[in-house]
């Protein structure tokens, strides 16, 4: 409730507050949206088989909650790559910005996002539909992710582990590599500028998006690149927890709680309601 009420928030304050008719947090409402969709798909189901001990999903429902839960961390990591790409303007090209980064571009990006997070979720979602499953039907996990459902299959994987590895690359290694390379160049940048203050406000606009992209990148790279064999399925579960759970939950506190403009707005907000 609280991830969703928190996501909810930096939504309606981005909708209605003109301070904030920015690229910077048109961005950040898009990825609350995703972690509400990421929420309402993992945490009811989960949270039921915890009160419960065991519950049952149908086939469809699994495979329904693993499409939904693919696109939207998919779409994450390509968000998180156009909003380091943002702050690269912002901070390396600050008089071209505006041209470069307009509304058109920005709504663009969000919709190649999507289409990207969607449809390489699409792939490897055929092929797990493929696969024949007639043994166990308990998945040791807290949600219908790849590894688990693929280890219940009874037909003969390699093929699919050898896909899923290789989609690794563009939806998670590439996005990785440019946040990297973009974050280079800003750094470099506020090492140029000459006063402490301005290389602290540089720094500031783009510090809370480094903290979630630390959360969300190091979870992921380690849950699906780490060799399952080094893993115990105790820490498998515990760090999807991490990128399923913990990251939707802490994203609105790392924004709201570091950012001046979303607490003024919120306080006027909050403000203007009290006096209504």
């Amino acid at each position: 409730m609280v991830t969703i009420c928190g996501n909810f928030l930096i939504i309606m304050l981005v909708y209605y507050s003109k301070t904030l008719h920015s690229p910077m947090y048109f961005f950040l409402s898009q990825l609350s949206i995703s972690d509400i969709i990421l929420t309402t798909d993992i945490a009811p189901n989960m949270l039921h088989i915890v009160l419960h001990e065991r519950t049952s999903i149908s086939y469809f429902g699994c495979i329904a909650q693993y499409y939904v839960f693919g696109s939207t961390e998919g779409f994450e990591c390509f968000l998180l790559t156009v909003m380091s790409y943002d702050r690269y303007l912002a901070i390396c090209s600050p008089l071209h910005y505006t041209s470069i980064m307009n509304q058109s571009l920005c709504i663009q990006l969000v919709l190649i996002s999507w289409i990207f997070g969607c449809s390489l979720t699409f792939f490897s979602t055929l092929e797990i539909c493929q696969l024949e499953f007639c043994g166990p039907n308990v998945i040791d996990h807290l949600f219908c992710d790849f590894n688990p459902l693929v280890e219940l299959s009874c037909s003969d994987t390699s093929r699919v582990q050898m896909e899923m590895t290789l989609l690794c690359f563009p939806v998670l290694i590439l996005p990785f590599l440019v946040i990297v390379v973009s974050y280079i160049y800003i750094v470099l940048t506020i090492l140029k500028i000459s006063s402490f203050s301005g290389r602290l406000k540089s720094f500031s606009t783009c510090s809370s998006h480094l903290i979630v992209v630390f959360l969300f990148y190091g979870t992921l790279l380690a849950a699906y690149l780490i060799p399952k064999k080094g893993q115990s399925q105790t820490i498998s579960k515990i760090m999807s927890l991490l990128y399923t759970v913990f990251t939707p939950f802490v994203n609105p506190f790392i924004y709201s709680l570091r950012n001046k403009e979303i607490k003024d707005n919120l306080k006027m907000y909050i403000n203007k309601r009290l006096f209504i």
